[in-house]
């Protein structure tokens, strides 16, 4: 089943070529949670087999992490705070989040936004308080295109290297699969417990 899976998803990225990369990157950079892993070791892969170019590949990844971040960005620049904390959390951004995303920015500066890119979790929101601090847009382009680089290069070079390797390749991703359902299946138990929690509270 899994091994399925994992052809599904290189034949994905393959089919959708280099403007699936940036979109997929794109949903990942901003509010969608969608796992980097899953687009660009299989990229890294393709470019192995000879199937796509890996400088495109990467640049396409850098791209759409770029155009991600500039969303959630703007998002915040224009929107606000209380904007963001009110309709945040229909897209999995929380309170809490916001002020961790907040204190880090506060306490590392602008380069958050490079060293941001390369913590899991922080990744995608780290944009969020810099749109809000009004961060000049230039430097903000830059060190998240550094920080994305570093992430996309780590991530297409992985499957690249051990690309003659595919029974490596299957492991690897496997892994990322079968950790993506168990945290999927946990938010889903976590999610009917809170609601099992007020619905007794209520009565």
């Amino acid at each position: 089943m899994l091994h399925e899976v994992v052809d599904f998803i290189v034949k994905t990225v393959s089919d959708l070529g280099y403007m699936g990369i940036f979109i997929m990157m794109f949903l990942e950079s901003s509010f969608f949670p969608f796992p980097s892993e899953v687009v660009m070791i299989p990229a890294g892969y393709l470019a192995y087999k000879g199937e796509m170019n890996l400088l495109m590949a990467v640049f396409s990844g850098i791209a759409g992490s770029l155009a991600g971040a500039l969303f959630n960005y703007y998002l915040a620049l224009k929107f606000g705070r209380k904007f963001i904390a009110k309709y945040g959390k229909y897209v999995l951004i929380k309170e809490e989040t916001m002020q961790k995303m907040e204190e880090f920015f506060a306490k590392h500066g602008h380069i958050s936004t490079f060293s941001g890119r390369l913590i899991p979790a922080v990744r995608q929101y780290i944009s969020l308080p810099a749109g809000l601090a009004k961060m000049d847009l230039l430097k903000f382009s830059l060190y998240t295109s550094l920080g994305a680089g570093i992430w996309v290069l780590i991530l297409a070079f992985l499957g690249y290297f051990i690309g003659h390797n595919e029974v490596l390749i299957h492991e690897y991703l496997r892994v990322i699969i079968i950790g993506i359902l168990v945290l999927l299946g946990i938010f889903i138990l976590f999610y009917i417990r809170i609601k099992m929690k007020k619905s007794i509270i209520k009565s």
